[in-house]
């Protein structure tokens, strides 16, 4: 089935959000929507092919959102796109698919850092309740359009988790 828009996705959508170790270039995000639509347009599960969109954000995060009123994802279905997306890491270098690390606004920048260091930068007060970071454990797309993903640490489970 084709590749939709975002926009013409349900609220309850799934979603997935891989963030790259980095941002990726011009060329790698051009690769990297091709290969996301050539799957997309494959992608099935138990035979019935899926409604299904893709998106690049901030040039470091790959949104793959999929529409389950027609047909519900599959756990083969899931794995075959988390293998896709472990391919593309392969290819280009960087990781996709590992969700540890805390990826946060800093100065204009994203920065990723493993867990227990952001637990550091916040006991030393260089990150606080206020810091946006990116809740990428969202899992409709209702949760994006409503603004929960990018938004400050103490709205999050990161509150919980480092302050």
């Amino acid at each position: 089935m084709p590749c939709v828009t975002f926009d013409q996705l349900p609220a309850d959508a799934r979603l997935w959000i891989f963030p790259a170790s980095r941002p990726l270039s011009g060329d790698e995000q051009r690769r990297v929507l091709a290969e996301a639509d050539a799957f997309i347009d494959q992608w099935m599960a138990h035979g019935v092919p899926l409604s299904a969109a893709r998106e690049i954000r901030h040039n470091q995060f790959i949104l793959i959102a999929v529409n389950e009123r027609a047909a519900g994802v599959s756990g083969c279905s899931i794995d075959a796109l988390v293998r896709k997306m472990g391919e593309l890491q392969h290819v280009l270098g960087l990781e996709l698919i590992e969700n540890g690390p805390v990826l946060y606004r800093s100065g204009g920048h994203i920065a990723r850092v493993p867990r227990d260091e952001f637990a550091k930068l916040a006991s030393t007060g260089q990150v606080n309740l206020d810091t946006l970071v990116f809740d990428n454990t969202l899992a409709r797309v209702s949760d994006l359009r409503e603004g929960r993903w990018e938004v400050r640490a103490a709205d999050t489970w990161h509150a919980r988790a480092f302050f």
